[in-house]
């Protein structure tokens, strides 16, 4: 399943990290002056198709606001590999290199960012509850230096479950597959939990904080004999989303996915935003995006 193109998140990104450094160009000479914008994400394009198709639309949305890489933007791409504790390393060696704005793919990357600085403009993509992980004040006054999206990430945490016991109206125990060293699954984690109470359904909280967590984690809950798997949003899930549908497939276990590549890859359903849907053009970014959505 689909979100409608209300939850297009490419666009209003790319005009929000426009508006910041526009005005650092007003008085400049346009052919002298290149800015740096400092991208700290998780796995490179060059691991996955999805991901390059991701940045692929980041890139092309600078493009369209007159933001060219190579001709007056460097974009200093760092990625974490996975790695949530390299974050803090990464947004550090973006300050020394003295970036215009940071753009994050992820709540822990916003608050690495954010401990580094207190003075470059941070752009967030997709924050779950910023306001309860502390990262902003409010999200009409953020306040500080980051700004963003925040996203609908515990809402569709809560959807996906209830779907799923639409789906199997006889499924009363749960795993919940999440990323422990994520703070912002505390946040979908919660939801899944007061639905789950509403639902009549028993969840199994099923915790990895890596790659290497895996194999342990299914050993363990194939042990719990659920009757259905739930797994949240989590870059670290997006990266291995085919070992996991592998997982759910050898042992039939009916699994709700956050991501629609995760279908692609073989899982039983998902539902989901699309990040990359719709790439807009500067006309539709102005009318398309902020119509009332």
């Amino acid at each position: 399943m689909r979100l409608p193109s209300s939850a297009t998140w490419v666009g209003p990104f790319v005009l929000s990290l426009a508006l910041l450094v526009a005005p650092l160009a007003a008085g400049a000479q346009p052919a002298v002056t290149v800015y740096r914008v400092g991208f700290l994400g998780n796995y490179p394009p060059t691991k996955d198709p999805a991901i390059l198709r991701f940045v692929g639309a980041f890139v092309q949305g600078l493009r369209e606001s007159g933001w060219v890489e190579g001709q007056n933007t460097i974009i200093e791409w760092r990625y974490s590999d996975g790695r949530m504790e390299r974050f803090p390393d990464l947004a550090a060696e973006l300050v020394r290199l003295k970036v215009d704005v940071i753009v994050t793919s992820a709540a822990p990357a916003a608050r690495a960012a954010k401990q580094a600085t207190t003075t470059i403009p941070i752009v967030a993509i997709a924050l779950s509850d910023p306001v309860g992980q502390g990262l902003i004040a409010s999200l009409a006054r953020p306040g500080g230096n980051i700004t963003g999206l925040a996203t609908l990430f515990p809402e569709l945490a809560a959807k996906r479950l209830a779907l799923l016991k639409e789906i199997l109206p006889r499924i009363a125990r749960v795993a919940v597959l999440r990323n422990a060293a994520n703070p912002g699954n505390v946040f979908l984690w919660r939801e899944v939990q007061t639905t789950g109470r509403t639902l009549g359904v028993t969840l199994h909280s099923s915790e990895v904080r890596g790659p290497d967590d895996f194999q342990g984690v299914f050993a363990t809950m194939i042990k719990e004999r659920p009757q259905g798997l739930l797994i949240l949003d989590d870059p670290l899930f997006f990266q291995y989303r085919t070992s996991i549908v592998d997982f759910a497939a050898k042992h039939r276990l009916p699994a709700m996915h956050p991501f629609k590549e995760s279908v692609e890859a073989g899982g039983l359903m998902a539902y989901s935003a699309s990040p990359c849907r719709h790439v807009p053009t500067r006309r539709r970014r102005r009318g398309q995006d902020f119509e009332g959505r």
